[in-house]
């Protein structure tokens, strides 16, 4: 059962509006990757005689984008939004009526605030959040619009906070929950976001989710047991607990338990028991029967919609592009009215209370997204904001949707970007793989792919068994497999490229962040054949020392991990762990790596990748090791960001032969650090 956890693309920092109705949360064991200026167009690098297509600046891929989240206040007067305030991500408040009245409400010079904030219901109040360094502690505050007053709202250090509760019969206050008592677990406070004074509602010792109502009572709570199943309990009016359901492993991915009707008397949930596609339900608290109200027959339902009185308004499910279900007709309608607009998956990013104006947002992929204002009145949509104005008239690539056949009969959801240079035949291939591993990529901009194939490359994402989205047997097909069968379907998917003609295969490189990361480790050292170079971000070495080293407030949830990867409490889990690491089979690995590293990441410690370069250079496998002090699990800082991928880009046009923009002044206000291996790659060393 899910968490309050969520992921977003490594690159991308906040640039899709997924994450608009987001808060920092404990962060769900499923989930090990994170969310990792403006340029006149004069800076573009013109092309040499003979090449293919100009280069585009790195910047333009990799700055923070224009606009994050774009919101409507309660009362629909105003918009809210984060965008870069000196190079980093504040909060900024316009007048609905005058949009271009923007003015900054915060003021964070360090480090990007979350994308994820939400409005009070007194209109003048916005909660958001703030981390150190990538340590993932983020403490909340609120800011008053109309004088910039902030004032905390939880303890201002050591402690990760997120927003449990909502709901605009308590306008000047909210639901909290951060683990200051115990790391652990996550205790609920009522906060009163004007003064910042905070009362402890529960105290808790034992679940990792809590599910509130709109009255802000605590009605149900879930624990996970000895064999990975979570245990569901409801808390009586006298506070005892009482058994609810119970969700097996199997289903813990695809079943949530969203929220509560106005009068708390029915419970919505997305539940996969008895089926393989997760769909959204109503359960009637009384009863405890259930009401089918969406789904797919061909991916899970992955989130819902409701309006203020809490009402589901549509369900979505992502295939290769995203697929809303109207619940109720009025959606059926806003659909109507957004398609006729323009182009792009739609994804509804806030409404005003009464609902008749709504933001929303248009994923595309060739072209930036855009964020338009939706009147239900009037039915009509305009434009608000471009979220990257530095993509406007650029010749991006198309990031298609395909299927690839795994050796054992599974279907693969893919993405492959294309370079103009593929029209003349097979090309270098980058294999870009995500993290989680339970996570998916989707469609829509992403830097990294067109980054790549404005280098020349072409560009494969595969969403592997145990990838969300498409199943509980899919996810439950990568059970023991880390490195397994996951690899597998890697290797096919290159293999797949090959036989399309797309890729060369003698020039095929890896490039892969923390899961992704430990399968470009595996990659190294099980087919280091198939690979020209590797690329590793934060990945796991060693599978011992990772699940020794878990954040505590991963505790909770290492139950699943013994379950789903190997328990290294006993005999067999700790040989198979072993096994399974990239650093038992070092003798194997010959290929060029590059490895960077945040040396504040929680999730996957500096040592991970530390004993692998260690052991590396004991063998005289040619290693580049790179470290931002300043960075946790992702590379958030635009400047950090940006010295990674001039790093990767002379190390990827080294050993595959694309094109190359000079490092240039792409290391300024960089914490990067070289610490062994700066003369394999070019520019590194001067």
């Amino acid at each position: 059962m899910r968490g309050h956890g969520a992921a977003s693309n490594l690159a991308a920092s906040g640039t899709v509006a997924e994450g608009a109705d987001q808060m920092p949360a404990p962060i769900d064991r499923r989930v090990l990757l994170r969310r990792a200026a403006s340029l006149p167009f004069a800076n573009l690098i013109a092309p040499a005689r003979g090449e293919a297509s100009a280069l585009i600046a790195r910047r333009v891929f990799f700055d923070n984008p224009d606009y994050i989240n774009v919101r409507l206040s309660p009362d629909g007067t105003q918009l809210s939004y984060v965008a870069p305030l000196d190079g980093v991500n504040n909060l900024w408040v316009a007048p609905l009526s005058d949009p271009k009245a923007a003015r900054p409400v915060t003021r964070v010079t360090d480090r990007n605030i979350s994308a994820g904030y939400r409005w009070a219901h007194t209109n003048r109040h916005v909660v958001f959040f703030r981390e150190r360094d990538g340590d993932e502690n983020w403490r909340a505050a609120s800011v008053d619009i109309t004088d910039g007053k902030i004032v905390p709202l939880t303890p201002e250090t050591g402690v990760k906070a997120f927003l449990q509760e909502s709901d605009r019969r308590f306008p000047e206050e909210m639901l909290l929950r951060h683990n200051q008592r115990d790391k652990r677990y996550f205790d609920m406070y009522r906060v009163n976001i004007v003064t910042g004074a905070s009362a402890l509602v529960y105290e808790n010792h034992d679940y990792i989710a809590l599910i509130t109502d709109s009255t802000f009572q605590l009605r149900l709570a879930s624990r996970l047991i000895a064999d990975g199943s979570a245990e569901v309990f409801e808390r009586g009016p006298d506070g005892s607990w009482a058994p609810f359901m119970t969700v097996p492993i199997a289903e813990t991915d695809t079943t949530q338990l969203l929220d509560f009707n106005e009068d708390g008397k029915t419970l919505y949930l997305i539940d996969s028991r008895g089926r393989d596609k997760a769909a959204l339900f109503a359960l009637d608290m009384a009863t405890r029967q259930t009401t089918l109200l969406a789904a797919d027959d061909d991916a899970d339902i992955v989130r819902a919609m409701f309006d203020e009185n809490r009402r589901p308004l549509a369900a979505l499910a992502i295939t290769d592009r995203m697929r809303w279900h109207a619940v109720d007709q009025s959606v059926a309608n806003d659909l109507a009215d957004l398609s006729r607009y323009g182009a792009g998956d739609i994804n509804f990013v806030s409404n005003s209370d009464d609902r008749r104006l709504g933001t929303v947002h248009f994923e595309r992929d060739t072209e930036s997204g855009e964020f338009a204002l939706l009147d239900r009145k009037t039915r009509e949509v305009r434009k608000l904001f471009t979220q990257r104005h530095t993509l406007d008239g650029l010749a991006l690539r198309k990031l298609e949707p395909v299927v690839i056949p795994s050796r054992d009969g599974l279907r693969l959801n893919g993405y492959l970007t294309r370079p103009v240079e593929a029209a003349a035949g097979a090309v270098p291939l980058v294999l870009v793989i995500h993290g989680g591993p339970y996570y998916r990529d989707t469609w829509g901009f992403s830097p990294v792919h067109q980054w790549l194939a404005n280098r020349g490359y072409a560009v494969l994402a595969v969403n592997y068994r145990g990838s969300t989205g498409f199943g509980k047997a899919f996810i439950t097909a990568a059970d023991h497999e880390w490195g397994g069968k996951m690899h597998d379907d890697l290797i096919d998917a290159v293999d797949w490229a090959v036989a399309q003609g797309i890729a060369d295969p003698k020039r095929v490189g890896f490039f892969g962040g923390s899961y992704g990361g430990y399968s470009a480790l595996v990659a190294a050292t099980k087919t280091p054949d198939v690979f020209a170079c590797i690329v590793d971000l934060f990945g796991i070495s060693n599978l011992v020392t990772f699940m020794a080293t878990i954040p505590p407030y991963w505790g909770p949830w290492i139950s699943v991990w013994k379950n789903r990867l190997g328990d290294p409490g006993t005999e067999t889990g700790r040989a198979f762990l072993v096994e399974r690491s990239p650093l038992t089979h070092i003798e194997r690995a010959v290929k060029p790596i590059l490895i960077a590293q945040g040396m504040r990441d929680v999730r996957v410690v500096a040592a991970e990748s530390e004993q692998m370069v260690n052991a590396l250079r004991q063998r005289g496998v040619p290693v580049t090791y790179i470290t931002f002090a300043d960075e946790g699990h992702g590379f958030v800082r635009p400047e950090n960001r940006l010295a990674f991928y001039g790093v990767t880009e002379a190390f990827l046009a080294k050993h595959l032969g694309g094109n190359c923009q000079p490092i240039g002044n792409d290391f300024t206000g960089s914490s990067l650090k070289v610490e062994t291996g700066a003369e394999l790659v070019p520019g590194l060393r001067g």
